[in-house]
């Protein structure tokens, strides 16, 4: 029986920066930085909670990796069949151990290769594949990095889990080139975004399963911003301490209330007043345990995407959301950027499988002045009996 040939690379590193705020993991000063603020990994175990829905197939798939994090250890604790190809050359694993496994990988002329980052990941992959002239492997992103506009990402690790069951159950799945595209961590720090195509890779596209690019380019309804943030602060409620999440919708509430906040970071408001900006998770955390009053969250969709939780915003941790509780979550968004959905859920990825499941239903979505829409949060079906 010839076995399906599953290539595996994880990035270790991939999305430390995001809970503690530095909002990207690339370079040895940043990693080193998020670690001082108390970070840790996650990479590896978003890749356990996909290989570990494959084990009715274990027998039926050879992986290939690099040794230890960047591979190995978990493809081997999931039980499945491992043959080793290399190792990185550096500790910490760098880009070029990601681009040096990606190339060990095509060249074992592997079905798939599974891989676990962020946008920068999936860019060194690229790079392999370019500099191999490889123009036709498959790849497939499982979602662990702070920023992933790129469409060759599953929405969560459990839906990159469904992709590969449909393809081990040899149902018709197709593939077609999505986009790579990445953006400047030093501008994104500093609260612009720069993002860019970069290459585009074949991924096996199944849309309840896989994210659409991030939409950046459409136009912005400020004057239905502006209704937004002018209903938010005329419900403000007096020793309430509200959680701010990223974005520009939620940007223009605190400017109309006077405060100086962040675009790309979680802010902190009580009574009117800025009391904490661009919050790390620890931080975040302990604002909300020492705070004796009610606490609510105000956060917006990723136009295009659909995600509310896990994109940018990682600092609104399981442990976090659980105590705000979703009663006391609030989602602002244009009717734009909802019909930019095209009919598809809102998501959360908190990683956290359970806490996501709880989300599953109708979520009250403000989109103007004293207007609501309801609008589903979803999970990613089960995968098709039939193609």
């Amino acid at each position: 029986m010839n076995k399906f040939k599953l290539g595996v690379i994880i990035n270790p590193y991939a999305g430390i920066g995001g809970s503690v705020g530095l909002k990207g993991s690339d370079g040895d000063e940043i990693r080193a930085e998020a670690f001082a603020r108390g970070a840790e990994t996650r990479a590896q175990v978003r890749m356990q909670r996909c290989l570990a829905m494959l084990k009715d197939f274990s027998t039926e798939i050879d992986v290939f990796c690099f040794a230890g994090d960047m591979g190995e250890a978990v493809a081997s604790a999931a039980g499945l069949h491992v043959r080793v190809v290399g190792q990185a050359q550096s500790s910490p694993s760098s880009a070029q151990d990601t681009i040096a496994a990606a190339e060990a990988l095509v060249k074992e002329s592997v079905d798939i290769i599974l891989f676990a980052g962020g946008d920068g990941t999936a860019r060194n992959i690229a790079d392999a594949f370019q500099h191999l002239n490889i123009t036709d492997q498959v790849v497939l992103g499982v979602p662990s990095g702070v920023k992933m506009h790129s469409g060759v990402y599953a929405i969560t690790p459990e839906a990159a889990g469904e992709i590969l069951l449909c393809l081990l159950k040899k149902q018709l799945v197709n593939v077609q080139a999505c986009d790579v595209r990445d953006i400047d961590e030093d501008a994104f720090r500093q609260g612009k975004v720069k993002t860019r195509f970069y290459a585009s890779m074949f991924a096996p596209v199944l849309p309840q399963f896989l994210q659409q690019v991030k939409n950046s380019g459409a136009a912005q309804d400020e004057l239905v911003k502006l209704d937004i943030a002018n209903f938010l602060i005329d419900n403000l409620v007096d020793d309430v301490l509200y959680i701010v999440g990223p974005g520009s919708t939620t940007k223009v509430f605190l400017e109309q209330l006077g405060v100086q906040g962040s675009l790309l970071g979680v802010d902190v408001v009580l009574n009117r007043e800025l009391v904490a900006t661009d919050v790390t998770a620890p931080q975040l955390q302990s604002l909300v345990e020492n705070h004796s009053g009610d606490v609510k969250l105000i956060i917006t969709a990723i136009g295009g995407q659909g995600h509310i939780i896990g994109r940018g915003n990682q600092q609104l941790t399981p442990n976090v959301l659980r105590i705000i509780g979703r009663h006391n979550i609030q989602v602002v968004a244009t009717k734009e950027k909802i019909l930019s959905l095209a009919g598809r859920s809102l998501l959360v990825d908190s990683n956290d499988p359970d806490l996501d499941k709880s989300f599953s239903g109708y979520q009250s979505v403000l989109v103007g002045y004293d207007e609501f829409v309801l609008y589903p949060i979803g999970m990613p079906e089960e995968s098709p009996e039939n193609p």
